[in-house]
């Protein structure tokens, strides 16, 4: 099978959309990913998927955390400027647990990184659970290659 044929079915399974955030060198970093779970509840445990390219890996080893925003309806914005689609120039961050994380998600999780995983061309990074947040909106849902609103 092709890559863009696997690209397809991939897209076919809705997911919703999040910002990973950490701060490195006094700055504030993220990537959009929907590749992320949850793994366990006792610990808490959970995954995200990151590509062995992103510039954003080598940050979230050397601070050994990483914060989990997932997106509301009206974030798509954010989540195109974090995926480099789009240039936003008023990104608003909350510090939560000592790691940034996107102002107005519908669920925010702070992590420590417990363990990774090099797959493929990704690593998977789980993250023990430190503190959690969440707010009362809509999602943002990522369909077919695009934003979808429920």
């Amino acid at each position: 099978m092709d890559d863009r044929l696997f690209k397809t079915a991939m897209g076919k399974f809705a997911t919703g959309v999040t910002v990973v955030t950490t701060e490195w060198e006094n700055e504030n970093h993220g990537m959009t990913a929907n590749a992320f779970m949850s793994v366990s509840l006792d610990p808490k445990l959970v995954l995200i998927s990151v590509a062995n390219n992103a510039r954003i890996k080598p940050m979230i080893e050397d601070t050994k955390a990483f914060a989990i925003s997932i997106l509301a309806d009206d974030h798509a914005d954010v989540s195109m400027h974090f995926a480099r689609q789009k240039e936003k120039e008023d990104i608003s961050f909350v510090n939560f647990g000592g790691v940034p994380t996107i102002d107005g998600a519908i669920a925010t999780i702070v992590c420590d990184l417990h363990d990774t995983s090099l797959q493929g061309d990704h690593t998977l990074f789980i993250g023990k659970v430190r503190d959690v947040a969440v707010n009362d909106r809509k999602p943002l849902v990522y369909y077919q290659g695009s934003y979808k609103h429920i």
